[in-house]
C-alpha cells in the first residue's frame, strides 16, 4: 500500500492538510490529488472544522504538476481532467480555506494558492506561471488566479513565465500576506483566530456572496443583500451571536481552547 502523501489533523477547530511529498516537491500526482481531495471533502463535512489550512512539509509548497506522470499518460489523461474539481472544492468551501507557505509555489501549486480564501508566505517564497516556457497553457488554474490578480500583471506574468517574490505577490493581489519565515506560524494563526471567531453560517454565506455576480442595477442589488440581511439577523446563529455581544461572551461557535 502507497504511503500517505497528504496528511490531516484538527486542533481546536482548525484542520491542517499538509502536503507531504516531498521528493518531487508536492507536485500534484494522481495520489496527492486524490487525498488532498479527500481530507477536503472530510474537513468541510465535519461539524467541529471551523477553518481548514493548506500547509506542506519540505522546501517547495507545490511545484504544479506531476511532469513525470505527464510524460507516460496519454493524451487524454494528463492529470488536469480532475484538477477542475479540486480547485473548485477549495473555492467553494463553505469553510474558510488559508494556504501556508514556507517555500515556492509554481503553475498548478499557484492555481490552489488562488483558490484558497486567505493566503500567506514566507518572505523568501517565489511563483511562476512556467507553463509557457514547457509549451503548455496555464489554462485550468487561470480560473482561479485571474480574479486575484490585477489585469496589466496578469498578461505580463502568464505570457513570460518570470519568477517573481513574495512581496510582488502580495502587490498584484495573489497573497494577502507576506512575513518572515520565522513568523510565518504566528501570521497563519494570527488569520485562523479571526476566521474562527465568525458564525458558521455568516462566513457560508459571505463567501458566497462575494463570488456571486452583481445585479444590474443597483436597486436589485440592495433588494437582495437586504433580503441575505434580514435572514441572518432573523436566524438562530444571528440571533446567539447579538446575544452574546450584549452578554459580553463569546457565542457558542467559537472553538474552545
Amino acid at each position: 500500500m502507497a504511503e500517505e502523501l497528504v496528511h490531516r489533523s484538527v486542533t481546536n477547530g482548525i484542520a491542517t492538510i499538509t502536503l507531504d511529498s516531498p521528493h518531487n516537491r508536492n507536485a500534484l500526482s494522481a495520489q496527492l490529488r486524490r487525498e488532498l481531495r479527500d481530507h477536503l471533502e472530510r474537513s468541510i463535512g465535519e461539524d467541529g472544522v471551523r477553518v481548514i489550512v493548506l500547509d506542506h512539509t519540505g522546501p517547495v509548497f507545490c511545484a504544479g504538476m506531476d511532469l513525470k506522470e505527464s510524460r507516460s499518460a496519454g493524451a487524454g489523461d494528463q492529470g488536469v481532467q480532475d484538477l477542475p474539481a479540486l480547485l473548485e472544492l477549495i473555492w467553494t468551501s463553505p469553510k474558510p480555506v488559508v494556504s501556508k507557505l514556507a517555500g515556492p509555489a509554481r503553475a498548478g501549486g499557484v492555481g490552489l494558492v488562488a483558490a484558497t480564501d486567505i493566503a500567506v508566505a514566507a518572505d523568501t517564497a517565489t511563483f511562476a506561471f512556467s507553463e509557457v516556457r514547457i509549451g503548455v497553457v496555464p489554462a485550468v488554474i487561470s480560473v482561479t488566479v485571474l480574479p486575484r490578480l490585477h489585469a496589466r500583471q496578469a498578461h505580463e506574468l502568464f505570457l513570460t513565465g518570470e519568477t517573481f517574490d513574495a512581496r510582488r505577490a502580495v502587490e498584484i493581489g495573489l497573497l494577502n500576506s507576506a512575513v518572515a519565515a520565522a513568523d510565518l506560524d504566528a501570521e497563519t494563526t494570527r488569520y485562523t483566530d479571526m476566521l474562527a471567531l465568525g458564525g458558521p453560517n455568516a462566513l457560508a454565506a459571505t463567501k458566497d456572496m462575494l463570488r456571486r455576480p452583481r445585479a444590474a442595477k443597483m436597486s436589485d442589488d440592495f433588494a437582495e443583500m437586504l433580503a441575505l440581511s434580514a435572514e441572518h439577523f432573523a436566524g438562530e446563529e444571528g440571533q446567539e451571536g447579538i446575544r452574546a455581544f450584549g452578554e459580553k461572551r463569546k457565542p457558542s461557535w467559537v472553538p474552545q481552547d
